[in-house]
């Protein structure tokens, strides 16, 4: 496995001196957002974690290997590529072995940063079941893979795309603790209460590191999620958004838009519907659980 992972020179370098490394996943770059505020905004998150004392990985599948790292024109090569494939865990060995372009997902930047021995990974928001699941059984192998990966993973909740309820009770059902911060409240991606609770509130770094730190200690496999609301300042109001989104679901129903497709046809939709304003939370809330993963990643560190 180790035969894949290519390491920048800059998280080469970490590795060697022992800093702390934090996982950054690339949809966001590829399917997440237009350009060019999707590299720009890559640059500010990576910068982020380096003021905060860690070192940034963003991870990719780029001629057969999985790069832990990424130069500014890989970067850019995935920022504007039109055909780079959004990679879970079941297009992972398919998008290597065909020598692909390839921007991982929350489950296969898990996979990868666990092989490469980094901890903690930061993303916008995890994925989930999506409503209607009863019958379409669409759910997220990013669930699946909390359960059964080892990284603690910082986010700004579920978007309410999804059905939260649901996405929360199957994480309890698979034992995955869900930790809250600055508040009892699950965030819903754009907005910072969902109406739901996390299973604990841990407000610090320190607390967060050695909670994590016990649960692996335990031996008990699987991620944890690290819900960290998107900030006040930059958060949209619940009902507008709600809104929004039964609309751009009811076109998506209407336009026979499934599987993988549907987060990127919702995302493009409600930024259009919003004026652009949802894409400015986006990056906002990026760039903040950037930092607070990146001072958990300081703080787990110190826990070995």
């Amino acid at each position: 496995m180790q035969a894949f992972l290519q390491f920048s020179p800059e998280v080469q370098a970490a590795r060697a001196a022992g800093k702390p490394v934090v996982a950054l996943e690339s949809t966001i770059i590829s399917h997440g957002m237009p350009y060019p505020q999707n590299v720009q905004t890559a640059r500010e998150v990576e910068q982020v974690i380096r003021d905060a004392g860690a070192v940034p990985a963003t991870i990719a599948i780029i001629d057969g290997r999985i790069c832990i790292g990424l130069s500014d024109d890989q970067l850019e090569q995935l920022g504007q590529s039109t055909d780079a494939i959004k990679v879970s865990r079941r297009d992972l060995a398919y998008v290597l072995a065909t020598r692909k372009l390839g921007a991982t997902t929350v489950a296969a930047t898990m996979i990868c940063a666990k092989l490469a021995g980094i901890e903690v990974f930061v993303t916008g928001g995890i994925g989930g079941v999506h409503r209607g699941a009863e019958t379409s059984f669409d759910i997220s192998a990013d669930l699946q893979e909390l359960a059964r990966t080892g990284v603690a993973v910082v986010c700004a909740g579920v978007k309410s795309i999804l059905d939260i309820g649901l996405t929360l009770e199957y994480l309890e059902t698979h034992g995955v603790p869900v930790v809250s911060v600055g508040q009892a409240a699950f965030p819903a991606f754009f907005t910072r209460d969902s109406g739901f609770k996390a299973d604990f509130q841990l407000d610090t770094p320190e607390e967060q590191a050695r909670f994590i730190r016990t649960k692996w200690q335990l031996g008990l496999e699987g991620g944890v999620v690290v819900s960290n609301p998107v900030p006040e300042v930059s958060s949209m109001k619940n009902e507008e958004i709600d809104a929004i989104i039964a609309q751009a679901l009811a076109e998506a129903a209407q336009q026979g838009v499934k599987g993988k497709l549907v987060t990127p046809f919702l995302l493009a939709r409600i930024k259009e519907l919003t004026g652009g304003r949802s894409l400015a939370t986006n990056i906002a809330l990026v760039k903040h659980n950037a930092l607070v993963g990146a001072k958990l990643a300081v703080a787990l560190h110190a826990t070995h």
